[in-house]
């Protein structure tokens, strides 16, 4: 275990423009909703804020991992995240498996 404080997560300014990405983008809404849901902690219904939102610090290893202690996470790659789910989730909108 190391004695480095947990790196920051990002302010609210970074998830009022990710949510804006997300809310022009109808296509994704379903696909937001539903990662949502799957990120959420059981019975997030039961505890303050009343709101299915992932664990912090689960939220702090993912923006680690992809961003490095020191990086910048952009809102953009939330809209690539969906997109993708969506297309795993539903194969057949895969690249290259057109019919």
């Amino acid at each position: 275990m190391t004695n480095e404080p947990p790196i920051a997560l990002p302010g609210a300014s970074f998830w009022v423009r990710a949510t804006g990405l997300v809310l022009l983008r109808p296509g994704l809404w379903f696909t937001a909703l539903r990662q949502a849901l799957r990120l959420a902690p059981r019975r997030w219904w039961a505890r303050w804020p009343f709101l299915p939102l992932p664990d912090p610090d689960y939220l702090r290893f993912r923006f680690e991992t992809q961003y490095g202690s020191v990086g910048r996470p952009d809102a953009h790659d939330l809209v690539t995240y969906l997109q993708w789910c969506r297309e795993i989730g539903n194969p057949a909108r895969a690249v290259g498996h057109h019919r």
